[in-house]
Order: C-alpha cells, then sequence, then structure tokens
C-alpha cells in the first residue's frame, strides 16, 4: 500500500470514528502479542477520544500477556450481540478467525473495519486497511494513531510496543524497517520502559514451557539435505503437562533458527480431530504462505499458518509434500 493510499485510508476511518460512538474491537482466536497489543492500543486511543470501546477475544487475553496495563479490559465475548455502531478486526486474516462468539457479539454493527497486514487478507470490512509491507498490525495502529492526531496513553504505548516485538522476533525479522526503529525510539522517548517490558515479555515464561520444548525436541526430525525441520505437539502432550494454548507460541523459531534450515513446521494437534499447522521460512523464495494456501490457510511470505482435518500423520504427509516441493523449486 502507498504511502497515498494508506493516507486516503486513514482520512476515512478518521470519518468513521468521528461519526460514531460505541466500538467493538477484536482480535483472532489463539491471540498473539500483536493481536491483543493492537487491540489495547487503539482501544485505549479511541476511549481517550471519548468514545465507548469493548475490546473482546473468543480466548481472552493469553497468561504470557496480562502484565500489559489495561488487559483486563478485554474480556471473552458476551452471548448477547453488543450495542454497538462499529465493529473493528485487527490483525485477522479471515474472518472467522475472529471466531463465532466474537461475531456474534459484533453482530449488530452498522459498519466493518478491518485493520491487518497480512498478505493473504480478502477485504472483508466496509473499510479495509490492509499494508503487508507492515511487519506487525500494530506498526499499522501506531502510524495511524500518529498520523491522526490521537491520543497516545500509556496503555497504547506499552501495547504497540509488544505488538510489534512479538511479530518481528525482537526486531530480527525482515520485515522490521527503519521506520519500525524509528517507532520504537519514539515509544521510549514517551516514557516506554524497554527493559521492563522486554523482560516481561520474555523472561517471564512458566516452568512448563520448558518441558513443552523438551518434549517438543523429542518428535524434532530434520530432512536428509537439512532444509526442513519439523515437532509435533500431541493432545496426550498438551494433556500430560497441562498446557496453556499460548504456551507453544514462537517455540518454532528454535527449529527454525538451526544452521542449514530453511522451513520449519509445527504440527499440533487440536480439539475435534483437527490439527494446526505453523510455518516459517528463512529463505523468500520458500512462500510458505503459497504453501498454507494450498490448503485453505494464509499469513505473510515468511510466516504462515492452517488448520486442517486431521489425522496428524495424514495431515502431516501431505503438509511436508508441499513444503518439499516448495524448497525443490527454490534450488
Amino acid at each position: 500500500m502507498t504511502e497515498d493510499v494508506l493516507k486516503e485510508k486513514f482520512a476515512e476511518l478518521a470519518d468513521v470514528v468521528a461519526a460514531n460512538e460505541n466500538f467493538l474491537l477484536m482480535s483472532h482466536v489463539r491471540p498473539d502479542g500483536d493481536a491483543i497489543g493492537s487491540v489495547l492500543a487503539l482501544g485505549f486511543s479511541l476511549m481517550s477520544l471519548g468514545k465507548k470501546v469493548f475490546m473482546v477475544n473468543e480466548d481472552g487475553v493469553p497468561d504470557s500477556l496480562v502484565f500489559l496495563n489495561g488487559s483486563e479490559k478485554v474480556t471473552t465475548p458476551p452471548e448477547e450481540p453488543l450495542d454497538i455502531d462499529v465493529a473493528i478486526a485487527l490483525d485477522t486474516a479471515t474472518k472467522p478467525r475472529l471466531g463465532d462468539k466474537s461475531l456474534n457479539a459484533a453482530s449488530r454493527a452498522k459498519v466493518w473495519v478491518n485493520i491487518d497486514h497480512h498478505i493473504s487478507n480478502p477485504g472483508y470490512g466496509d473499510l479495509n486497511l490492509i499494508d503487508a509491507t507492515k511487519p506487525a498490525t500494530g506498526q499499522i495502529v501506531y502510524e495511524l494513531i500518529k498520523a491522526l492526531g490521537y491520543p497516545l496513553p500509556e496503555e497504547s504505548r506499552d501495547a504497540i510496543y509488544v505488538a510489534v516485538s512479538t511479530d518481528t522476533g525482537s526486531f530480527q525479522y525482515g520485515s522490521t524497517t527503519a521506520s519500525t526503529y524509528e517507532m520504537g525510539a519514539d515509544l521510549i522517548r514517551r516514557g516506554l520502559d524497554i527493559g521492563k517490558i522486554n523482560a516481561d515479555t520474555y523472561d517471564n515464561h512458566p516452568y512448563r514451557r520448558l518441558e513443552l520444548m523438551r518434549a517438543l525436541l523429542n518428535t524434532l526430525v530434520i530432512s536428509e539435505d537439512g532444509r526442513l525441520a519439523h515437532w509435533e505437539l500431541l493432545d496426550e502432550t498438551r494433556e500430560e503437562l497441562a498446557l496453556h494454548p499460548d504456551d507453544s507460541e514462537g517455540l518454532i523459531d528454535m527449529i527454525r533458527g538451526v544452521k542449514g534450515v530453511l522451513v520449519a513446521a509445527f504440527f499440533e494437534e487440536l480439539e475435534g480431530g483437527k490439527i494446526r499447522v505453523s510455518m516459517r521460512s528463512k529463505d523468500r523464495g520458500v512462500n510458505v504462505c503459497d504453501v498454507a494456501a494450498q490448503f485453505g490457510g494464509g499469513g505473510h511470505a515468511l510466516a504462515a499458518g492452517l488448520r486442517m482435518p486431521g489425522p496428524l500423520s495424514t495431515a502431516k504427509g501431505n503438509v511436508l509434500a508441499a513444503l518439499e516441493t516448495a524448497l525443490g523449486k527454490a534450488e
């Protein structure tokens, strides 16, 4: 998205905000830092404007993100639809990923706004602000707040940082730009406690996450040529370790970081027989978003995911075959 188009979209959203009073902000199921951070950032900015704002997530705030100021404001959706004017989906590539309960809560909305950075997003809003050049939805929210002169309270400041940091691998991924670092510098100038927030984000994991890493390493397989690594999480392991949904967040980067590995895949058994697949690539010649799309998923060129029918053996075989094909084309 060009800067001129982005400015036009910001102006359109400003008109929507000015014309309405009641807003519902949502993000995808099994939320990560960018999902919750983007909701909090925009939500607290809108509240500072005097708007009435509801913030929901189908699965609530993960334990790993409850340290964020204002996180208690994000609740699970109520059973009845909310009396709102505008529904805003953040960091959610497809509308069903918001979850049935969130969609029901938003069913009275007169206007739908879709703010995202996933290239696979089809544009399901009445107003779509989709910029795949941004490393995180949190950076889009930051630029929106700055461009429109909206308030940026402490809750928004901290949430933006966590949103962008977690979606860029602590500002390490290739999607990180100079403007991302400039944003970080601005947030620090605004009072962000960089040491504390990084410690809260990355150095505060429960012991069961360590046990999970041990279990996953016992399933690790690396292809004969060393370019493809994958591991799996079984239902029985989840139950045995009493895992929470976000305990596995970011662990795929461990095997992605192995020397020689170009693509990493994480297979996870879910309730109801579904299989969740996460994929990471270190080579833009291997577009994992294209692979995910073959099975109804999506994401980014270097990070994508999907959910597909089981059993695990069948799902894994099909996805690994597609990844091997993609790797072959990249040679």
